[in-house]
């Protein structure tokens, strides 16, 4: 008789990314956060514009912000019904790839290690200089030193 080992799951792979940097990776799920969740950066008396998603402070600003606990709930919901023996990698976007986007991917992450689920975050623009805009967070107008 032969016993059937039931496959490891194959990591999911988090990656975070910034639309005014590049198109979005490849991923069998893209999430676009910049209509719906505000940017904690904006806010300019926080000190937040000079950190990124994997400091404490701007996990904070970015769960308080609403939509934030849905997205993560969503996101952990399409990971649980995905095919463990797939490879799965869920690619978050926002205007800069610094604050949104790298924030909700380290929290997701933890999530998943927290629940024996293999993962791996990758924030593919997290070092690039900051982008600062006006009111619409697809139309760039400084980048950190370069006036427009």
């Amino acid at each position: 008789m032969h016993h059937i080992v039931p496959a490891s799951p194959t990591p999911v792979r988090v990656l975070s990314f910034g639309y005014l940097h590049s198109t979005p990776p490849a991923a069998e799920l893209v999430l676009d956060v910049r209509r719906y969740l505000s940017d904690p950066a904006r806010v300019r008396d926080t000190g937040l514009l000079d950190s990124d998603g994997r400091d404490p402070a701007v996990q904070d600003a970015v769960i308080a912000t609403p939509g934030s606990l849905a997205t993560l709930l969503a996101l952990r919901i399409f990971t649980d019904g995905y095919p463990a023996h797939k490879p799965l990698t869920i690619a978050i976007g926002c205007a800069g790839g610094r604050h949104r986007s790298a924030a909700l991917a380290e929290l997701l992450t933890s999530e998943l290690l927290a629940d024996g689920i293999p993962a791996q975050v990758h924030h593919l623009h997290i070092h690039l200089p900051r982008v600062l805009h006006d009111t619409d967070d697809t139309a760039p107008t400084q980048q950190e030193g370069h006036p427009r």
